[in-house]
Order: C-alpha cells, then sequence, then structure tokens
C-alpha cells in the first residue's frame, strides 16, 4: 500500500513535469526547493515567531555511552509551529518532495526502492549511523 503511493507520487510528478525535463533544471528547482524549506522555517523564527532558535554548544558528559546519547542531544528548538507557518513549511517541504521525484524519474530511480535501502541502513548501522 505504501510503495503503491509513493509510485503514484512519482508517476503523478513525472506526468506534470513538463516545463523542467533537463536535469540541470530539476537539481536548481531542487536546491531552491530546499532554500524555500529553510527559508519558511527561518520566517517562523523570525517574523512570526511561533519557534524559537536557543543554540549553545551540546553538552554531552564524557562518559555517556553511545547508546544514552541521544537524551543529552538538544534540537534548540522550543514553541510550536502556527497553522499558519505549519502549512506554508507544509508546502515547501511538499515541494522539494516533487523535485526529489522528478530527480529520481530522470534518474530511472524508484523513490520507494530509495527509502527501503536508507531504512534498511538505518536499521542496520543503528546509532552508528551518524552523519557530520
Amino acid at each position: 500500500m505504501k510503495d503503491l503511493l509513493c509510485d503514484e507520487f512519482q508517476e503523478a510528478v513525472n506526468e506534470s513535469l513538463v516545463r523542467h525535463k533537463s536535469i540541470l533544471d530539476v537539481l536548481t528547482k531542487f536546491q531552491e526547493a530546499n532554500a524555500r524549506v529553510n527559508r519558511a522555517v527561518v520566517k517562523a523564527v523570525t517574523n512570526c515567531g511561533c519557534i524559537r532558535v536557543n543554540a549553545e554548544r551540546q553538552r554531552v558528559p564524557s562518559d555517556v555511552s553511545l547508546h544514552d546519547l541521544p537524551q543529552f542531544m538538544d534540537s534548540h528548538l522550543s514553541g510550536q509551529l502556527c497553522d499558519q507557518c505549519k502549512e506554508v513549511i507544509e508546502t515547501e517541504i511538499g515541494a522539494n518532495m516533487f523535485y526529489l521525484a522528478a530527480l529520481c524519474n530522470l534518474l530511472d530511480l524508484n523513490l520507494y526502492d530509495v527509502l527501503i535501502k536508507e531504512r534498511k541502513r538505518l536499521a542496520a548501522l543503528g546509532i552508528f549511523n551518524f552523519s557530520d
């Protein structure tokens, strides 16, 4: 069922992507969509104020195990998205997903298969799947 939803989304993107068929167009539109997600989050902080960023150095005890590490990590966020900011961010993430699916289409990749492989990688590596 979930793979069908993902496949249907990818097919709908394929059918609706007319003007930006070039890999160069899709790459730059994907990057632009990502920047718009970032900008929407920043505006939720700076224009609306529904969420706040209270960032400082992560304070992790030197003797903490990798298993217990997540409980010491802070997102630096406080507050909750208001309905308006949530809607804008969801829209921008949707556009980002659109261009991700378009990129998969152009490269003959199945988005669902990519998700499954990443989930398996996460399951296998667990906490050792760090990204810098």
